[in-house]
């Protein structure tokens, strides 16, 4: 299949099937892991998720990512009460105030905080040029940086 992103995945006559990068064309901001355990693969995004901001809680809905749906949750209903108690409205008023604001910093850290939880599940990059993205966006260690 002849990959539309231009990110060097057009050679299809390497006969490796299980190679993750063969499989579908990835985008240059999409980084793969997979989990070595269960073979598991998941794709996502490097970088803002435009998606958090717009559906906040919901994006780990679409993830099956519900580890952090319930931090994110703890964190919106936390800061709508205690805006509720700073301003001395409703909950229900608050609460949509606050997860207004708290999307803009979903936007900024969810993806983030999705690889690293990935990570800790035993998820490792499935390439070597999702290794150097995750790197480059700090969202994985480098394993030379550890050693000086």
């Amino acid at each position: 299949m002849q990959n539309p992103f231009g990110n060097g995945n057009n050679d299809n006559n390497d006969n490796n099937d299980n190679d993750p990068r063969n499989l579908i064309p990835i985008p240059p901001n999409f980084a793969t892991v997979v989990n070595k355990e269960t073979g598991q693969i998941r794709i996502a995004k490097v970088g803002l998720s435009f998606t958090a901001l717009f559906f906040q809680i919901l994006v780990p809905v679409f993830r099956s990512d519900w580890y952090n749906f319930f931090c994110m949750l703890g964190v919106e209903v936390i800061v709508g009460m205690g805006l509720s108690m700073y301003l001395v409205q409703p909950l229900s008023i608050t609460f949509y105030t606050g997860e207004y604001f708290l999307g803009i910093i979903w936007m900024l850290i969810y993806n983030m905080m999705y690889f690293k939880h990935l990570f800790k599940l035993g998820y490792a990059p499935a390439d070597q040029r999702s290794k150097e993205l995750l790197i480059s966006a700090r969202y994985l260690k480098n394993k030379s940086d550890n050693q000086n």
